[in-house]
């Protein structure tokens, strides 16, 4: 027995301790990785000139290798914090050096609308264009926009809704017209939100007023007329002009509804006539709102009524679409699981602000950590795989949760008491080592 083993165990049980130390001081680190010693023992001879008895010479720490197993997923209440649940890393960079990797998500926007760690990196990602487009190509770093978003013209109009086949007719046999502000000159009415090129909010309002029943089929035809800011339209669905009385009453209605006998949808094409395929073309004129202001024309509307009915029970409108919109700012982001960042406006309208790209890397225990919860790719590593989240061997995202430290505690306090018992033993070596020693010395 000689010193050199005793010591090697020392210095290994020294190094395996600190390895212990610090995966427990990082167990509450986002992302973090616990790391395990592992070693090897060490004979003094060549393998070709060893004998089949020869005694080593101690051990050696052959390497300090991370372990990247999956940790825990905690929610938390920030929606920038994002976990990666399965394999990938985010990229991270300060926008001079190579792009690093990290497992941390707890990212945050800065002044100019980066998203970026505690560190200052920024995330890295495909942008979109000015219309949501994802752009993917080489990664850059994601920037929110700072602008809002554009109004949009209102272009389509879908409605479902039912009228009551059981009310009285308002609309006697060979005559056509209402008085706006005189319920008993129709049956119901509903509004509804468009917009005109500046995102200015016109309200449309729809009236239906039941015509006779033919006696010939038993069909029943359902007037309907429409004003704007409570100017009626000036030409109906097929082009052609609307009367107006006196008082500026629609006297002809914008499209009539033809229901079969039987009730259900309207029938085709005696109902709905222009254009064929079913949809009916709106003008709204320019109007003026309820505090003065001028509104905007818009000019072929497509409106879609084939989803409307007669049925023997109360009127109800079941859905109202319509595609325009007022201008808005940002509000706030989503990111989704496939890491699309999502910008929502207080207008009630999201766009795509850009993607997130993740990497991979064949032999992750080959990076190099560099402190701060990210690694540097190296040749061991070999070249980073590239890809969106949730696509292949990617991870999906989780927005509004933390990647847990994976260091498990409990076993690292028993490694710990291991370690330290090893040290006490190689010690103890030592120690006996010194004794014989002595005893040698005394020999006379």
């Amino acid at each position: 027995m000689g010193f050199q083993q005793g010591l090697s165990g020392l210095n290994a049980s020294s190094k395996n301790l600190d390895v212990i130390g610090n995966n427990i001081a990082n167990a509450s680190t986002a992302g973090f990785k616990a790391s395990r010693a592992e070693f090897g023992d060490v004979y003094a001879a060549a393998l070709n000139g060893a004998g089949v008895n020869n005694i080593g010479i101690g051990v050696g720490l052959a390497a300090v290798a991370q372990q990247f197993t999956q940790g825990n997923i905690t929610t938390t209440e920030n929606p920038m914090d994002l976990a990666i649940n399965g394999q990938g890393f985010f990229q991270v960079s300060d926008g001079v050096n190579p792009r690093l990797y990290s497992r941390n998500g707890q990212f945050k926007v800065d002044r100019e609308g980066f998203i970026v760690n505690n560190d200052g990196l920024k995330l890295l990602g495909y942008p979109a264009d000015g219309t949501g487009v994802i752009q993917p190509g080489i990664s850059q770093v994601l920037q929110l926009p700072t602008a809002g978003i554009e109004p949009a013209t209102t272009k389509n109009i879908k409605l479902e809704f039912n009228v009551d086949s059981r009310v009285k007719t308002t609309s006697p046999l060979g005559t056509t017209g209402i008085i706006l502000n005189d319920p008993s000159t129709y049956n119901n009415a509903t509004s509804l939100s468009v917009y005109d090129a500046k995102g200015q909010e016109i309200a449309l309002t729809l009236y239906y007023q039941k015509g006779e029943v033919n006696p010939a089929t038993g069909e029943t035809p359902w007037h309907v007329y429409a004003t704007a800011n409570g100017t009626p339209l000036a030409v109906d669905s097929a082009g052609n002009g609307i009367g107006v009385d006196a008082n500026n009453n629609p006297q002809t209605p914008w499209t009539t509804l033809i229901f079969p006998r039987t009730g259900g949808a309207p029938l085709q094409p005696s109902g709905l006539t222009n254009p064929p395929n079913g949809l009916l073309n709106m003008d709204i004129p320019v109007s003026t709102n309820a505090v003065g202001a001028q509104a905007l024309d818009i000019v072929g509307i497509q409106v879609n009524l084939l989803g409307a009915s007669e049925n023997g029970s109360p009127f109800a409108v079941t859905d109202v679409l319509q595609d325009g919109y007022a201008p808005g700012q940002l509000s706030g982001i989503l990111i989704e699981g496939n890491g699309i960042v999502t910008a929502r406006y207080s207008n009630g309208q999201t766009k795509p602000a850009g993607q997130i790209e993740l990497a991979n890397f064949r032999n992750p225990q080959g990076l190099q950590p560099l402190g701060g919860n990210v690694w540097a790719s190296t040749f061991a590593s070999g070249d980073p795989v590239l890809g969106v989240p949730a696509v292949g061997n990617f991870g999906q995202l989780q927005s509004g949760a933390l990647e847990d430290s994976n260091t498990d505690l409990t076993i690292e306090l028993v490694n710990m008491i291991t370690a330290q018992r090893v040290y006490q033993a190689n010690a103890q070596t030592i120690r006996t080592q010194d004794q014989v020693l002595q005893t040698i010395t005394n020999l006379r």
